[in-house]
Order: C-alpha cells, then structure tokens, then sequence
C-alpha cells in the first residue's frame, strides 16, 4: 500500500536545498508519494533525478515526477528566464505513473 503525502511550503522553505532533496528522496525511497504545494526549481529537479539515478538498485526504481509552471511569470520571471513551479508530484517510479497531463490536470495511476 503506499501513502500520499502533501508537503506544506513552509516544511521547504525551513530546508536549504541539498536538505530539501535529502529529504525528498529519503521518503520517496521508503515508498511514500509526494506532494509539494510548492514545487522544485528545475535546477533541483535536475539535481534530483542526478541524486536517484545513483541510488537506484533492484530494490530501488527510480523517481517518476511532473510539476506545475506558473502560467503566468512575472516580470522578474521573464527576465531572466525562470518560472515558479506551483506543485510537484513525486513518487517511487514503481509505485506510480502519469498517465495524462495538460495545464490545469495531472493524472497519475498509484499501484
């Protein structure tokens, strides 16, 4: 059975980022599935999938993730090209998998 868990901002924003990702994959790996009201920078999305792809084994398979952009940035956004993530859902790449996602719906299988 797996558990979903939503992560407040302010657990986050308590957390630097090398934190924030430890504890993201820490609890994704003991199966749990994620939800962040305020989701990671592509920096840490990419910094994330880095961390997994090293601790993946036959026990261990992986992240499956899909954020949110705002869809509308603000000025600063534009400037200088980056975009706020509004939600990010994480969970063990076995234990769930996105079947459908557009603007305003993300739809995920948990098994």
């Amino acid at each position: 059975m797996a558990s979903v868990n939503f992560i407040s901002k302010a657990k986050l924003e308590g957390l630097d980022s090398e934190e924030k990702l430890d504890f993201i994959l820490n609890e994704v790996k003991k199966g749990q599935i994620l939800v962040l009201e305020r989701g990671l920078t592509a920096e840490e999305q990419a910094k994330l999938i880095e961390m997994t792809m090293k601790k993946i084994n036959e026990k261990f398979a992986g992240i499956e993730m899909e954020s949110y952009v705002n869809e509308k940035p603000t000025l600063l956004e534009k400037i200088f090209g980056r975009k706020k993530v509004r939600l990010t859902i994480i969970g063990p790449a076995d234990k769930i998998k996105t079947i459908y996602k557009d603007k305003d719906i993300i739809k995920a299988v948990i098994k």
